[in-house]
């Protein structure tokens, strides 16, 4: 059975509010770390944080233009467990392995779309195939500097 359109207005605003929390838990973890070894993943939050956004703006128009209705923050459900700024300033492998399990969970939900929107909708499709890349993107980023500071905590 198709997807309807009130089912890809529902995941589309739930890929929106996963980019807005990854924005405020990007901007909050890019202030709160400290340390020397923390300034590489700082910088690669805070450069992050706008791409974040123009995904939720990006999302936030599909559903307006597909006869949707974007809400309000009196909707919103925090679900970024692991992208909590850590109680450790210097704990910056958390931080890493925050911003992996989002990038994860929103690469699930940008195929979710795409799947839903197969021969439905394909400029939703369009726009989470190009999202679904950044992602990637970010994801392999991340595992890559956690990659580097496990290896310098064996040593």
């Amino acid at each position: 059975m198709p997807a309807t359109h009130e089912d890809i207005v529902r995941e589309l605003t739930v890929a929106y509010w996963m980019e807005m929390e990854t924005v405020a838990n990007y901007i909050a973890n890019s202030v709160n770390l400290d340390g020397v070894r923390a300034e590489e993943i700082k910088k690669a939050l805070a450069a992050d944080v706008a791409e974040e956004l123009t995904h939720a703006q990006s999302l936030a128009r599909r559903v307006k233009t597909i006869g949707g209705r974007v809400p309000g923050s009196e909707q919103f459900r925090a679900a970024q467990e692991a992208l909590q700024p850590p109680a450790d300033n210097t704990d910056v492998v958390s931080v890493i392995k925050g911003v992996i399990a989002a990038e994860n969970a929103a690469i699930e939900q940008y195929k979710k779309l795409i799947e839903l929107c197969d021969g439905v909708d394909y400029v939703t499709q369009d726009l989470c195939i190009q999202s679904l890349a950044d992602e990637e993107q970010h994801r392999r980023d991340f595992l890559g500097y956690l990659a580097e500071y496990e290896r310098h905590q064996a040593a």
